[in-house]
């Protein structure tokens, strides 16, 4: 069985006080992006439990705290009798400490996985309930598709938010921050909640031009601030892709990736000239394409 688990960016993110279970209170749009994924292929083995092989960008963890394993056993604990042995394949092509999910969307596609594989007869509430004991963003892959997250930000609903035909230029220097380091240098104290769930709760795919720009103009990453006094090149990132022409420009998650979305053409590509900026950071561009709305 293979899978292709897909990163995800996020649009605006409003960060609460620590709550008494040590996590914080937020808010923010989870948006998928299809086009960027790893890849997961799972097979049933004879005997043992499960092995992983790993390809492509090494993680920075030891095997056993993959959340790809970590998700094999939380499935084999809920289901000791039908999770059997498998061999697993991961080819990782999203980087970490991004901000991009990519080990989030790990974990919530080796769990769908093994719901399959199984025949355990899962549905994706069920499987959000059980993985959200991973990670905070795990819930959201199982659906995988435009969603308002609250929070801890697995308290998620739909929304019709519509990004395709813009493009997306996905810029992450040599940089990378760990959540915990996010949340460290983090005001805990927030800002106020409205504004997201209100751009939630109206955003269109017709949306016009000028109708999406006051949209964006209403989303913020309260990680930017600090995060940006820490590693002042992000913001340098985030100046020059507004420069170029981005109805809207930010840092996905607690970072370091910094994204545009820009305007395109009936043809799919972008109204900005871009060739300068593209050039000038090539080495760190980790994806530039126009979205489309279908899965992989």
């Amino acid at each position: 069985m293979l899978l292709y688990p897909n990163a995800k960016i996020n649009l605006g993110l409003h960060v609460g006080p620590k709550r008494e279970d040590g996590y914080h209170e937020l808010q923010t749009i989870y948006y998928p992006v299809y086009q960027l994924h790893d890849e997961l292929e799972v097979h049933r083995v004879s005997r043992g439990t499960i092995s992983l092989h790993e390809e492509g960008i090494l993680a920075d963890c030891a095997k056993e705290k993959n959340l790809v394993v970590r998700a094999y056993h939380l499935m084999k604990e809920q289901f000791p009798d039908k999770v059997k042995a498998v061999s697993v394949r991961l080819k990782k092509n999203i980087p970490f400490g991004a901000g991009l999910g990519g080990g989030s969307a790990d974990g919530a596609f080796m769990a769908m996985a093994l719901n399959q594989l199984f025949e355990l007869g899962l549905g994706q509430e069920a499987l959000a309930d059980i993985v959200k004991s991973l990670g905070a963003d795990c819930p959201f892959f199982i659906y995988n598709s435009p969603s308002f997250g609250k929070g801890i930000g697995s308290e998620l609903r739909p929304v019709q938010m519509n990004l395709s035909g813009m493009y997306l230029l996905m810029i992450k220097p040599e940089v990378s921050i760990s959540t915990k380091e996010a949340y460290e240098v983090l005001d805990s104290a927030g800002r106020g909640f409205g504004t997201i769930a209100r751009i939630a709760g109206m955003w269109l795919s017709g949306m016009s031009k000028m109708a999406r720009l006051q949209g964006f103009s209403s989303l913020s990453n309260d990680f930017e601030g600090p995060i940006f006094k820490q590693h002042p090149i992000l913001g340098e990132i985030k100046k020059k892709l507004l420069d170029a022409g981005a109805l809207y420009a930010s840092m996905s998650g607690s970072g370091s990736t910094i994204y545009g979305l820009f305007e395109t053409n009936d043809e799919g590509r972008p109204f900005a000239e871009l060739g300068t900026l593209e050039e000038e950071f090539a080495p760190m561009i980790i994806f530039n394409d126009t979205l489309r709305q279908t899965k992989s």
